[in-house]
């Protein structure tokens, strides 16, 4: 609890993954991607209750032996490729709500996939939404301005394009502005945004900046890299 907040954390695992077969148990430095992010929360005094969201019993038991405090089941119309954060986060939550008999004010969801993520990432996330009275944060990072969208290309019919009409007038990079990407470190979210906007970006949503190098693991090339880092 934080402020008065009470805090659930949610973890999504499910098992399917098209890139990397059972990607959540795989191993980083002799620690599963799900035992990454359980540690992590069990680490933080603020959170009330750490909840596993999947459709594998395996994975559960993993996040229950690394300091999650239970998994939930999911229904298989939430375990597909094509289901969305926020019906996952729904489901946990009114689940959650109704077995422990108690109601969450602030909803974390931490991905398994970031395991390079830091406490102090999670920890800002959801005392800038509390302290400022967000609906939503989440964690960013800055794109390099060599990625620009508007620098960015595309090939039809075997010619190539820019991808946006802006692209052929950018000549420098002081044409262009800022922009960021979600790095998966860590979501905040109030009890309002996920039950009352249905979203999970809020009518009023903040963010915190990530400086530091972070990696979303969607292939094996991505673990190897991260395998680099740590050893580095």
């Amino acid at each position: 609890m934080y402020k008065k907040k009470k805090i659930l954390a949610i973890v999504p695992a499910r098992k399917g993954s098209k890139g990397v077969k059972n990607k959540n148990l795989k191993k980083i430095n002799g620690f599963s991607l799900i035992a990454y992010a359980c540690k992590l929360l069990s680490e933080i005094s603020h959170v009330d209750l750490i909840m596993i969201s999947t459709d594998s019993d395996r994975m559960g038991k993993e996040g229950i032996s690394n300091g999650a405090d239970y998994f939930l089941k999911r229904p298989k119309r939430l375990a597909g490729d094509r289901v969305g954060d926020y019906d996952v986060l729904k489901h946990a939550l009114t689940k959650a709500e109704k077995e422990k008999n108690t109601k969450f004010d602030i909803v974390l969801m931490i991905q398994p996939t970031c395991p390079l993520r830091k406490k102090n990432h999670v920890i800002s996330t959801y005392k800038k939404l509390i302290d400022e009275n967000l609906d939503s944060v989440w964690t960013i990072s800055k794109i390099d301005l060599k990625f620009h969208p508007y620098k960015l290309l595309k090939i039809s019919k075997n010619k190539l394009f820019f991808l946006s009409r802006v692209g052929k007038d950018i000549v420098a990079r002081q044409q262009l502005n800022d922009l960021y990407y979600r790095n998966g470190a860590a979501y905040a979210f109030s009890r309002d945004c996920i039950m009352k906007q249905k979203k999970i970006l809020g009518k009023d949503s903040g963010s915190i900046l990530i400086e530091e190098e972070l990696i979303n693991i969607d292939t094996k090339n991505d673990i190897l890299k991260i395998n680099k880092i740590i050893r580095r």
